[in-house]
């Protein structure tokens, strides 16, 4: 393992709270590598975690995140809002997260593009919306009424999607530019769950793009999927138990191209490799953030726009 990627200078300032995450390649933090971070100071730019994992109000996990914060800017991933559901967003949960985000001061907090409950039924996954103007009416309310009882500007994550309602008249893309334009909320933009909407469904990842506003676009995903087969069809799912593939790669300096750097996450969740692993594609990831920012020649295998129209 090379130095680089384990520990950082000693010497090193402490990441400022409430500062906006760098325009880098960070890590999401998972249990397995908790004793990494805390014995040592890894080489990531930032961290991100599940929120929903730190909804206590003490015990040891709570404790470690303290002493992790102490060194790295982090970002707070919610799954657990269900911005979706048209009964509306629950004000305990909402009170919980408020408190989270006080105590723990995140750069950036983020939810998802699903609904999780109806009828007072919790489903644990990301479900998804048909994207009517009655669904960008729900979600909308929803927004407005999460960032104000959180205090802070919530970035919306385009779903992986393995299905399209008949019922939908809205492009996915042109739903969330909406959303921006209505509720001033931030993109969470997964390019991982891009790719896969275009091999599963067909999606044009060169006019998402297109329609996206690049601005509110405030961290972007990378993460790997796997391949099974349905009826005798490829489908891909949005598993995080891989290394990211070429192609994403590609999509990936693509969107580098059209919005400039930022903040960049390798988002690992399943079959949970060394901490050295994730190190390792976030190098990769930096590698492009710093050819972006200094206008140098594209530094993938194959061409972008590739990636865009790959079958």
């Amino acid at each position: 393992m090379s130095a680089s990627r384990t520990t950082v200078a000693a010497g090193a300032p402490a990441a400022p709270r409430s500062a906006p995450l760098p325009e880098r390649a960070g890590v999401g933090l998972r249990h397995r590598h908790v004793p990494d971070f805390l014995t040592g100071r890894p080489a990531a730019a930032w961290l991100e975690v599940h929120s929903e994992n730190y909804l206590v109000e003490g015990g040891p996990r709570t404790a470690q995140l303290e002493r992790i914060r102490a060194d790295y800017p982090l970002s707070c991933h919610g799954v657990g809002l269900s911005l979706g559901s048209a009964e509306g967003l629950d004000a305990g949960h909402l009170a919980r997260l408020r408190a989270l985000y006080d105590r723990f001061e995140p750069g950036l907090v983020s939810d998802h593009l699903s609904w999780s409950v109806a009828a007072g039924t919790y489903a644990a996954d990301l479900l998804p919306l048909p994207m009517t103007e009655e669904a960008l009416a729900v979600v909308a309310r929803n927004l407005d009424h999460a960032q104000a009882a959180l205090g802070r500007r919530l970035a919306v994550e385009n779903p992986s999607c393995y299905l399209s309602f008949a019922a939908s008249t809205i492009p996915e893309a042109e739903f969330l530019a909406e959303l921006v334009r209505r509720t001033g909320c931030a993109l969470l933009l997964d390019v991982n769950n891009l790719y896969v909407c275009q091999r599963n469904l067909g999606l044009d990842p060169a006019a998402w793009l297109d329609a996206v506003p690049g601005e509110a676009v405030a961290e972007i995903h990378l993460a790997g999927h796997a391949r099974i087969e349905v009826e005798g069809r490829e489908l891909l799912i949005d598993d995080h138990g891989s290394r990211v593939i070429e192609p994403v790669w590609q999509l990936y300096q693509e969107t580098l191209r059209r919005f400039g750097p930022r903040p960049t996450l390798i988002e690992w969740d399943t079959a949970l490799p060394p901490l050295e692993v994730l190190l390792g594609e976030a190098e990769r990831a930096q590698e492009f953030l710093d050819a972006c920012d200094i206008g140098l020649p594209a530094v993938a295998r194959g061409t972008a726009r590739e990636a865009l129209h790959a079958g």
